[in-house]
């Protein structure tokens, strides 16, 4: 328990010395601890890290699709002429929504297949072989997160609400409507790309380095007698 907590896995009996994998980096500490440990290490912090991805999902995505409700619900209440610029609103904020309930990060289910893989694992099963795929999945994760705030989505993100904006002034002369959505959905969306969980990546460079802390968990070990 306080391994995960600290992001390290406990030392392996067994000290299997395991080959670098995908993305693993060449770096001599890293081949110089042995797999039990670098792989209970991944699984612990894909485990931390799909969990704020989960909470990141879920936090945006219920807060857009309200963002949706409360734009259908003055409908009843504004003249008809008026009523584009609130459709255009929900229609909008609800686009927001999809990426993240269709392709939500990929550490979710990275995490969730590695942590069932060490759980299930028989004894005598080759470690090295279920580290690579760890490797595997931190690597991609770890690009995943990257590709998430490439620069292409800003611009992806600015161009969409300005075409919102032109569509009700050119399209309504609705200018200050226009111009609210276009703003608001800038801000949004910016803040939908900066918050993005991108801790994965700082993972995969500290085990590159095989920084994994190790050192941290045999001290804090030794003061609890070695048991945790």
């Amino acid at each position: 328990m306080v391994a995960a907590l600290l992001g390290v896995a406990p030392p392996a009996a067994a000290g299997t010395r395991c080959p670098a994998g995908a993305g693993a980096g060449t770096a001599s500490a890293l081949g110089d601890i042995d797999g039990e440990t670098r792989l209970g290490w991944i699984d612990a912090r894909l485990s931390h890290a799909a969990a704020h991805a989960r909470l990141y999902t879920w936090g945006w995505g219920i807060g857009i699709a309200g963002a949706t409700v409360g734009n259908l619900v003055p409908l009843a209440f504004v003249a008809r002429e008026d009523r584009v610029d609130w459709y255009v609103g929900a229609g909008t904020t609800a686009i927001g929504v999809v990426p993240l309930l269709i392709a939500p990060l990929d550490v979710v289910e990275d995490a969730r297949v590695l942590h069932a893989g060490v759980l299930a694992a028989p004894p005598g099963d080759d470690v090295c072989r279920r580290l690579a795929d760890a490797e595997t999945r931190l690597a991609r994760d770890a690009r995943n997160q990257e590709d998430g705030q490439r620069w292409w989505l800003h611009v992806a993100n600015v161009a969409l609400n300005t075409g919102v904006g032109l569509f009700l002034g050119l399209g309504y002369h609705h200018w200050g409507a226009g111009t609210l959505n276009m703003v608001t959905g800038v801000i949004i969306g910016e803040l939908i790309i900066y918050t993005q969980p991108t801790e994965t990546i700082e993972d995969l460079r500290r085990y590159q380095q095989g920084a994994l802390g190790i050192e941290k968990l045999s001290l804090l070990g030794a003061s609890w007698g070695g048991r945790f």
